[in-house]
């Protein structure tokens, strides 16, 4: 007999619907699996509101409408992945709607991903693969991490990462963040805290990491771009709207920084008109850089746990091997 319904949206599970099926039905679990693409938005979830008492989900947008029309039979929302800015906690605290998530899910491959911008950035070598495969033989200059400067915005797990990673390649490291930062990672890693301005006006790369909340959203706009140096480049491996995308455009056209990462977007899939899409001094990716099979599969198998625990189900028995 099933007990309860669960709509699972999380775009890393679905393809893997298979093992997990019959995982959760044996828990007594009925699936309702939609079709998502990279989010279902409020209207989206809308239509399913009042038929589920626990909920799966990738960056779906949870909004106090959608919360208050699936209370009270929904009790949980399991978060697959860390970043929870898109459910509305203030509305599922009032509501009595449990969030589960996995903190410091993705650490290690964000931070290798990051790594990766700024080698591909200093180094040249997508541009000089590029020119020869085009006939070319360009010798285009390149520069030495330890000839560089990298500013991280947001000192927590994958800032901290990120900070070591660049220290063993010889960078200076600026930090910034809106709390203190232990006084031990500083001192093991040489890491200058620092004010934003002067970390913008600083850097070779300045690295978003940090949350998305209202202190953040839109930290990088205009006036914040125009304080960095023209040799300069953003890598956004955080949340999309923490960068105002038309201001990052005019700075990237206009010369005023030299190029951008980005992995996250103000609207995911990024737009096939978006003009991100025609720079060549953009390096870009379809939110993946959390991409890793181990750290995946932890989180599958955490975010199924944490929906057992919302729904009062006893989850001891939930192996991770299956």
């Amino acid at each position: 007999m099933t007990d309860y319904t669960v709509l699972l949206t999380a775009p890393y599970m679905i393809p893997f619907l298979d093992r997990f099926r019959p995982v959760l039905e044996g828990y007594g679990l009925e699936l309702i699996v939609p079709d998502v693409e990279e989010r279902m938005e409020e209207a989206d979830l809308l239509e399913y509101a009042g038929q589920f008492d626990g909920a799966i989900c990738g960056d779906d947008r949870y909004t106090a409408r959608v919360l208050e029309a699936s209370a009270p039979r929904l009790k949980i929302i399991s978060k697959w992945g860390t970043g929870i800015d898109s459910i509305d906690a203030e509305a599922c605290s009032r509501l009595g709607i449990k969030i589960g998530r996995t903190p410091n899910a993705f650490t290690l491959p964000v931070a290798d991903s990051v790594m990766g911008y700024i080698l591909a950035f200093a180094r040249r070598q997508p541009w000089m693969d590029r020119a020869m495969k085009a006939g070319e033989w360009q010798k285009i200059p390149g520069k030495a991490l330890s000839e560089c400067t990298l500013g991280v915005i947001g000192v927590g797990h994958i800032g901290k990462a990120l900070a070591r990673r660049a220290r063993a390649f010889g960078m200076t490291v600026l930090g910034n963040d809106i709390v203190e930062i232990d006084h031990v990672f500083v001192a093991e890693t040489g890491i200058q805290m620092t004010d934003l301005h002067s970390l913008l006006s600083t850097a070779d790369f300045v690295s978003l990491n940090c949350d998305l909340n209202p202190t953040s959203e839109h930290l990088i706009n205009a006036g914040t771009l125009a304080r960095m140096k023209p040799t300069a480049v953003l890598i956004n491996t955080a949340r999309g709207p923490i960068v105002d995308e038309p201001a990052l455009v005019a700075a990237l056209q206009s010369g005023q920084i030299s190029g951008a990462a980005l992995d996250v977007f103000e609207v995911e899939p990024l737009p096939a008109d978006s003009l991100l899409l025609t720079m060549d001094n953009v390096m870009l990716a379809p939110h993946n850089a959390n991409s890793s099979p181990a750290a995946w599969e932890r989180v599958h198998w955490n975010t199924i746990r944490n929906l057992l625990d919302g729904l009062g189900i006893d989850s001891s028995d939930l192996k991770n091997d299956r």
